[in-house]
């Protein structure tokens, strides 16, 4: 049962929509089971308000779902009414948000609500890729309905009333909820990439659901475009100052400052999230030193990799900020690095929107190759100037090379020295071809916009095949 303390299924719809833009689409409908004295209880909606409206004038689909009604559990044509509105927003091409609230599956209707379970997983992994799709968790979300939230693209939930699991704590074999309890949203969101974002309160969260919502376009054949007041040849003087702090560099160079940042919690060393650029929105992957690490953890790899295949799928340019020097090293991590890596390597290596890395820091070993390098297809790499590009930190390597040679700090600094003009400066790479251009780091927005919209009508034919097998 939700610990909802106050907005009922349709106060949470109005709370999100334009004011009185919503249309309600199935409201007669309720439950058809008879069996278990069924027919004798109302089930108005079946638990759930389906119908569309606007977000800023623009066109979305809606669903909440009535904790009132059952609790909230999923019928046989509680589901019906979700995969209609489904069908709907493919065929309109508009996004859809999911209020979630649900004690689960219906058992009364065992295999009807189990079927139709499946005709709904059905629909929205046939929507994947075709609209976004964002869920909300404003209460519980257990069992095989933890499914739903985790089909869609975004996933926000509140701070105390959400509750996301597959198995409840207690059921855990040597855990219960007052040891840790793994379904709250702060332990999935600090511990997990499933959640995006986690608020105080649900009017929080409505309120960055619709800020949000601008970034994204309404389907995959159109553009997220809004008109730009910032300036576009803007400078940035002192930015470099900032090359171990992707964040402070997103925000500099991004229309108005504003940077919608998600899964912020886990997996500090990366920053994702979307930013505007001249009025086009540009999906961004950066390495975070600063209150992070410059290695690459496997959840790192992991939300970097489901972001960029996202951004792909609705034609969402990518631009990277590399500064980084290798792999985390740790027992859990070594169990699925090999795996996350690989998945982050073939994420960029399929995408097909326009690529662009500006490598701020270091740009070391396998780590910097699978971070959108030149050679997985970046259509555009560029350098700050102090930047380093290389097999390994130059000093590492020159022990290892002149073991018998170094002797002293001296003939160590020389021979760093000429190490790294040789095969670990930006200039180095760049006479390789393997960047670009070396840029001024004040001009990095100006420059990043300029190849964006030099990118704008990139076209790539690949081989033919149904998808990558990773």
């Amino acid at each position: 049962m939700s610990s909802n303390k106050g907005l009922s299924a349709s106060d949470r719809i109005n709370a999100l929509l334009d004011d009185s833009s919503f249309v309600e689409l199935g409201a007669y409908v309720t439950a058809r089971s008879t069996d278990f004295n069924m027919d004798e209880k109302d089930t108005p909606k079946d638990g759930v308000i389906t119908g569309y409206g606007l977000i800023n004038g623009r066109l979305v689909y809606v669903y909440s779902q009535d904790v009132s009604v059952l609790g909230g559990a999923i019928g046989e044509m509680h589901a019906k009414k979700i995969a209609k509105l489904y069908d709907m927003a493919i065929k309109m091409g508009a996004p859809i948000i999911g209020l979630i609230d649900s004690a689960g599956l219906r058992l009364q209707e065992a295999t009807d609500a189990l079927n139709a379970f499946g005709r709904l997983f059905m629909k929205q992994t046939m929507a994947s890729g075709v609209i976004p799709q964002i869920s909300a968790i404003l209460g519980s979300c257990g069992g095989g309905a933890s499914i739903i939230p985790s089909l869609t693209d975004f996933t926000f939930m509140t701070k105390d009333n959400a509750k996301l699991f597959v198995n409840s704590p207690n059921a855990l074999s040597g855990n219960y909820t007052e040891k840790l309890d793994t379904a709250s949203a702060d332990y999935l969101f600090n511990n997990t990439t499933l959640v995006d974002n986690v608020y105080d309160d649900e009017m929080s969260l409505f309120e960055d659901i619709r800020r949000f919502v601008a970034y994204l376009p309404s389907n995959n054949q159109e553009e997220a475009y809004s008109e730009p007041e910032d300036d576009a040849n803007r400078t940035i003087p002192g930015i470099e100052s900032f090359k171990d702090d992707a964040r402070a560099v997103i925000q500099n160079i991004a229309d108005d400052e504003a940077f919608f940042e998600i899964k912020k919690a886990v997996a500090p060393e990366m920053v994702v999230g979307f930013i505007k650029m001249n009025g086009a929105t540009v999906g961004v992957v950066g390495n975070q030193i600063k209150d992070g690490s410059d290695k690459l953890s496997a959840d790192g790899a992991r939300k970097s990799s489901k972001f960029v295949n996202f951004c792909d799928a609705f034609n969402i340019p990518v631009l990277t900020l590399t500064n980084i020097k290798g792999f985390k090293a740790t027992i859990e991590d070594e169990k699925i690095m090999e795996g996350e890596a690989a998945a982050l390597t073939a994420s960029f290596a399929n995408a097909t929107v326009p690529l662009v890395n500006v490598i701020v820091g270091d740009a070391f070993g396998s780590a910097y190759t699978v971070m959108n390098s030149k050679a997985l297809g970046a259509d555009m790499v560029y350098a700050w100037p102090n930047s380093r590009v290389g097999m390994m930190d130059p000093e590492m390597a020159v022990k290892i090379m002149y073991e018998d040679e170094v002797k002293d700090s001296e003939s160590l600094k020389a021979k760093v020295k000429e190490y790294t003009d040789l095969q670990a400066s930006a200039l180095s790479a760049a006479r390789r071809g393997y960047v670009d251009d070396i840029i001024e780091p004040d001009a990095t927005r100006k420059r990043v916009i300029a190849a964006l919209e030099m990118l704008a009508s990139k076209y790539e034919e690949r081989p033919a095949k149904k998808h990558t097998a990773l």
